[in-house]
């Protein structure tokens, strides 16, 4: 039924990076649309708050911490995920970190930081969840990917080359885990201001840049991610996969905007 398409009810999904920014808009979003949410992080006390808010909605979560750093942390959190509440059918990977720095001043030791976050650590999670989901021959995987993706922002090539390469992972997934019924798609939100990046939008010659080079002339909010989300976990999206959807506002589409 065309109406049931979008409904994730009886759906159990875990959100990687799910207690602040988009990841908490998505984590919340899913609930609404009917998915019982695990939403986790480093960050306990983000951790519980945000299961709150889940529970609030009248649908079943968990309060697990974990660290996208630490494939035990990830092994944990899927177990312990599988034990209370049963299959898991969606993942979504928001989990990312950056830095501003001149590309040739960058230390190796920062870039390989930037890198284990937001590339290795979603590729674990897609090992650890994807196995699953391979041997129920069922599943969404939903990665955060980033304007980065496609194109270079000034002095942050660590997190360009790391979500870049989130692009690529998502494609190669997608190839391998199709004949399995698992769907591996990724979003890259246009520019969306979180405490991650407040500092380098807010008032600031970039910001204003970005604004510009955006047809929309504005910054999304985290909440305007959550319909892409819901669209590629639902069954309206059984078909898609490997695809990179942008929710930018226009950006990638523009070239001169006067």
């Amino acid at each position: 039924m065309v109406e049931n398409l979008f409904d994730l009810s009886g759906s159990l999904a875990v959100v990687v990076g799910g207690t602040s920014g988009i990841g908490h808009a998505i984590a919340l979003g899913l609930a609404r649309a009917g998915a019982d949410v695990v939403a986790t992080s480093r960050r306990p006390d983000e951790v519980e708050r945000t299961a709150a808010e889940i529970t609030a909605l009248n649908r079943r979560t968990l309060v697990k911490p974990a660290d996208v750093r630490d494939r035990n942390s990830l092994q944990t959190l899927h177990d312990d995920v599988r034990t209370s509440l049963g299959q898991i059918n969606i993942l979504v990977n928001c989990a990312g970190i950056t830095q501003r720095v001149p590309t040739l001043e960058c230390a190796e030791e920062d870039w390989s930081r930037i890198v284990e976050t937001n590339l290795t650590g979603t590729l674990r999670a897609c090992q650890i969840f994807g196995q699953s989901m391979v041997a129920q021959r069922n599943g969404r995987i939903i990665n955060i990917a980033s304007l980065g993706t496609f194109v270079a922002f000034y002095e942050v090539a660590a997190y360009c080359a790391s979500k870049a390469a989130v692009g690529s992972l998502t494609k190669s997934l997608a190839v391998e885990l199709a004949p399995h019924g698992v769907c591996v798609n990724a979003i890259a939100p246009g520019i969306v201001p979180t405490a991650m990046n407040g500092d380098l939008l807010h008032r600031t010659a970039r910001g204003n840049e970005l604004q510009m080079r955006t047809p929309m002339k504005r910054f999304a909010h985290p909440d305007e991610l959550i319909g892409a989300a819901i669209f590629l976990a639902s069954e309206a999206a059984s078909y898609v996969t490997g695809h990179i959807l942008a929710v930018d506002g226009g950006y990638l589409a523009s070239g001169v905007n006067q």
